[in-house]
């Protein structure tokens, strides 16, 4: 009796393999963009916070000095001597300045003697002296000749290298961040307000 072949194994359904994903392709500008304008904003910091200190003190011109610390104080020095000369080389010597006056001159029986940032009022019948002195405010003074080009010539370079700085970097901000958080999802929102405030501004205040 012959034994029964043994039945041939099955062939194996073939499986089908998808092809791997391709690789996603990172963006060649964007990093570049990154770059410059951290850079950029770098380079702007000194610059930004000159800028930025002076508008704040010019804005409000109207309600203080920008530049100087106005000061002013009185004192009583007696009797003076004859000629305005003389009384000029007293007063300046009792108050210990060294500084040579600009101008001595005479208004009625009130004697001016002004400095470069310094104003003398003395009475010559009674010795009274008004001292008003102008002091330069720490870093302000500075900001604000910069800021309003007082130097002009070379500093209008500096000043117009700064403003395209800030275009540039305003521009590179757009594009840094893609998808929904960038231009174009809630980045465009915040777009729109920053567009949005002067020109409600102009519109309701109806100027210029």
């Amino acid at each position: 009796m012959s034994a029964n072949p043994s039945p041939s194994p099955s062939p194996s359904p073939s499986l089908s393999l998808a092809p791997p994903p391709s690789p996603r392709r990172r963006p060649l500008l964007r990093p570049w963009v990154r770059a410059v304008h951290r850079d950029l904003g770098y380079v702007a910091v000194g610059l930004t916070f000159i800028y930025a200190l002076s508008g704040l003190a010019v804005n409000h011109i109207a309600d203080w000095d920008p530049n100087f610390l106005n000061l002013s104080r009185t004192m009583e020095l007696g009797a003076l001597p004859e000629g305005d000369d003389a009384i000029a080389a007293q007063v300046t010597n009792k108050l210990a300045i060294e500084e040579t006056p600009k101008e001595v001159y005479r208004e009625g029986d009130e004697l001016e003697i002004l400095f470069k940032r310094r104003t003398l009022h003395v009475d010559t019948k009674t010795g009274h002296v008004l001292d008003e002195e102008q002091k330069p405010r720490f870093l302000l003074r500075v900001a604000n000749w910069l800021h309003l080009n007082r130097g002009k010539k070379a500093w209008t370079y500096f000043a117009d290298g700064y403003a395209a700085g800030l275009l540039l970097l305003a521009t590179s901000g757009l594009f840094m961040i893609p998808g929904r958080k960038g231009l174009f999802g809630r980045g465009a929102l915040f777009v729109a307000l920053g567009i949005a405030a002067p020109v409600l501004y102009v519109t309701l205040s109806h100027g210029p």
